[in-house]
Order: structure tokens, then C-alpha cells, then sequence
């Protein structure tokens, strides 16, 4: 992961960087060449969470171990990137402050906008980017790929929930470093049987420490529940809120507001 980061017009950048698609071979999946451009993409996408890695370097340029504490990523996912493509993140430049939020983005070397939203510390003022959404569920008769999902449905609950790594060095040591890690140990899914076929992919997420750091080898547990089931012209859409809590302290260390889309092309009931 890049360290460094570039001063330019009083905004922060990372390094550029070139993901790689490591999700190329699941079946069904829009990370996958022939399934991506099927139903009109460029090619096998990057899931949105990668780009939030991307950040580390401001944030621990900036912030530190504060961000880790009680700090904020969030994310609107807008343009799907491939395998290899530059991107960097940016941030407008924070004030020197405990309690601040700024604008965040991810972009290509052309200035397309691959993702955009807010950074934040401590307790600003503001709401961040994706929790300041509003949010709109769709008619039941409007819904065909989640016909049979509807707000206020709990996620699987899980306990003992560990992350053994994405540690980092020095001040680090010992916690979860990496918003992409953190994604998937807040990752609460859905019940079983509740979606019908169809391709899906990431639309937003936002990451807030509470109590943290997130530690390695520490148990925690997992709730999860949906909070709208909507739909637009070319998908239908669930938002989750999900919570870590630690099993020995009882305390609420993280939450994420996270979004997904599945493709009304890619599925039978929409043909």
C-alpha cells in the first residue's frame, strides 16, 4: 500500500495506484469479463470497497491513530473501474481540527469520478456524505428482484467475529488498518432465500468508528437489519446498517450504512 501523498490546489492526494481484479473467476459475478459485458459494462468491475484503501495514506497523514479512534470514510460509488486502471483519492484540505469532516473522492487520471463523498474525525457538525442520504423505499409491486425482502429484516447475527489481519507497523500495530477489511468484518448480508437471481454490485458505504480501534484477533459481534428496499430504472436496491460490538466490553466500536444494486438486465424477471 502507498505511504506517500501529493499537495496539490490545497487539496491531499494518494499515489496512483492500479487495482487488480482478484474476483475475475466467480461465476455469475459482475468482476467477471463475460458476465460485466453482457449486461453493459466495460469489463469486470472492481468492487467499490477496494477504492476505500486508497485513503489510508491521508488518513494516516493527516489524522493517525484519531481517525482509527473515532473517524469516518464515506462512499457514493458512481463509475466502475477494471482490472489495473489508475485512481487516487483526494480530500479538500482538513482544518486543524479534532472535529472535522471534508470532501472525499476517488478519480481516474481523466477525472472521471469513481466514487465521492466525506472524510470525518471525531464529532463534527456535519453528517457524513452517505448517512445525510435520503433514503426512499420502493411500492412492493414495484419490486421483482427483492420482492421478498422488506425494511426492518435482520441480518444473520453473528458472534466470535474476528479479523486476523490488515494490521499495520509502529502505533498501529495490533489494529485493522484497512477500510476494505473493515467492510467485510462489518458485512452483515442477507437472510437466506430472499433474493432472487440477479447481478449485483456495490452502490455506496460508509465506515464509522465509534469506540475503536478494531483490533485483530478480538471477538466481536455482528447485527445487521435493512433499513430501505428500493428501486430505479435499471436496478432494484437494499441498504443495510450493520454494528460491531465488542463481546467482552459490550461497547459499539463500528457501524456501516452500505448499499447494493442488482442489475434489472441480469435477471429472467425482467426479460
Amino acid at each position: 500500500m502507498a505511504n506517500a501523498i501529493q499537495v496539490e490546489d490545497g487539496k491531499l492526494y494518494s499515489d496512483w495506484q492500479q487495482p487488480i481484479n482478484l474476483w475475475q473467476d466467480q461465476p455469475g459475478s459482475i468482476h467477471n469479463d463475460a458476465v460485466a459485458t453482457k449486461i453493459g459494462m466495460r469489463g469486470g468491475t472492481i468492487p467499490g470497497t477496494v477504492h476505500l484503501d486508497h485513503f489510508v495514506p491521508i488518513i494516516q497523514e493527516r489524522w493517525g491513530l484519531k481517525w482509527y479512534q473515532r473517524g469516518t470514510v464515506s462512499m457514493y460509488y458512481t463509475y466502475a473501474t477494471t482490472h489495473k486502471e489508475d485512481v487516487r483519492a483526494g480530500i479538500k484540505t482538513p482544518a486543524d481540527s479534532d472535529d472535522v469532516r471534508v470532501d472525499g473522492w476517488i478519480e481516474t487520471p481523466e477525472g472521471t469520478i469513481v466514487a465521492k463523498g466525506s472524510l470525518s474525525v471525531g464529532n463534527p457538525r456535519e453528517a457524513d456524505y452517505v448517512r445525510s442520504m435520503t433514503l426512499e423505499s420502493a411500492r412492493q409491486e414495484d419490486l421483482r428482484i427483492l420482492a421478498d425482502l422488506e425494511v426492518g429484516v435482520q441480518c444473520p447475527a453473528a458472534d466470535d467475529v474476528k479479523v486476523k489481519e490488515g494490521g499495520g507497523e509502529g502505533e498501529y500495530d495490533g489494529i485493522l488498518i484497512s477500510p476494505a477489511s473493515m467492510y467485510g468484518l462489518l458485512n452483515a448480508g442477507f437472510p437466506r432465500g430472499m433474493i432472487k437471481q440477479a447481478v449485483g454490485f456495490f452502490g455506496a458505504t460508509e465506515i464509522a468508528l465509534r469506540h475503536g480501534p478494531i483490533r485483530l484477533d478480538r471477538a466481536y459481534r455482528r447485527n445487521g437489519k435493512v433499513i430501505c428496499v428500493g428501486a430505479s430504472p435499471k436496478t432494484e436496491f437494499a441498504w443495510v446498517d450493520s454494528e460491531l460490538i465488542d463481546m467482552e466490553s459490550g461497547e459499539l466500536v463500528a457501524e456501516m450504512r452500505h448499499l447494493t444494486r442488482w442489475m434489472k438486465a441480469s435477471s429472467e424477471l425482467w426479460r
